[in-house]
């Protein structure tokens, strides 16, 4: 099989953190610059003074502890000093067993996983497909929830509607899970790639990995890139909108099934066709947020 090389039109969609802001960008909207700090007077306080005092730090109804700083819980520094260096999304397809997207766990020491009744779990990448943009991964100390099926048939159509479930902008926008809709544009990718679908529900980073589903709740895909519109609209003079692309549910099983795994399969048909909140409501128990720890 010829190897895919994406080209820079393409815009991968994992979160990155912390370290982004740093070069140069902007804090996000709503934090207040760090104050300087006040130069010595260089003399000493008048007698019967009292120390000088930190900031003061309001107290907790409750008797409860205030919230840790951003990047200090368990999604934050790890033990050894690793940090959360990006975020995306995996959906269950196994028991123990997760996949999401290659450029979502490359170079990742750990993945982090955080299941849908709030569970914080680890995991490590069992097998990986660059070409396909796959990986799997093995969930360690819990269950990450039910298993996706695949769609088993009939085959997909132009114009079918779709649904995405996945943890978009993550700090950002809600920190819950996010569902769009939209429909199956085309039934190849970028270039004519025959391994992707195109699609217009809206797709953020953070979304990559995530499933696609349609509207009979079963998986048909897996999301993975947007068309990157800057660099469009500076060679063409005009803005694409919606153009976002998911590896195809046939590669995804083929996938699957050469690293050991059988995957649940299910048809979809018209008299089974449900509505997209009801949709989400199958994706929901079984759709994880994922940070990479480096």
């Amino acid at each position: 099989m010829r190897k895919l090389v994406l080209p820079a039109a393409i815009c991968l969609i994992a979160t990155g953190f912390g370290p982004a802001w740093s070069q140069g960008k902007p804090p996000p909207l709503g934090v207040e610059p760090a104050p300087a700090p006040a130069a010595p007077s260089g003399k000493p306080p008048p007698l019967g003074a009292a120390p000088p005092q930190g900031p003061a730090v309001a107290a907790v109804p409750g008797g409860k502890p205030p919230p840790l700083p951003p990047g200090s819980g368990p999604f934050g520094v790890a033990p050894g000093g690793r940090r959360a260096v990006s975020s995306g999304t995996g959906f269950v397809v196994a028991p123990s067993r997760i996949l999401t997207n290659h450029h979502v766990a490359r170079e990742c020491s750990e993945m982090r996983v955080r299941t849908s009744t709030g569970a914080e779990l680890t995991a490590r990448v069992g097998a990986t497909d660059e070409q396909r943009d796959l990986a799997l991964l093995t969930v360690q100390g819990g269950d990450p929830g039910p298993v996706l099926a695949f769609r088993s048939g009939p085959e997909v159509r132009r114009g079918e509607g779709v649904v995405t479930y996945g943890f978009p902008l993550a700090g950002l926008l809600s920190s819950g899970p996010t569902l769009t809709t939209g429909e199956v544009s085309a039934l190849a990718g970028l270039r004519d790639n025959q391994s992707q679908y195109q699609i217009s529900a809206p797709v953020q980073p953070g979304n990559s990995g995530g499933p696609l589903l349609d509207l009979g709740g079963n998986v048909m895909g897996v999301v993975v890139s947007k068309l990157n519109a800057q660099r469009i609209a500076q060679s063409t003079g005009d803005i694409p909108q919606n153009v976002n692309f998911a590896v195809k549910g046939n590669e995804a099983v083929d996938f699957l099934r050469r690293n050991g795994i059988q995957p649940r399969l299910a048809p979809t048909s018209g008299s089974a066709l449900r509505g997209a909140a009801e949709v989400g409501e199958v994706a929901h128990p079984s759709t994880v947020f994922l940070r990479c720890m480096r």
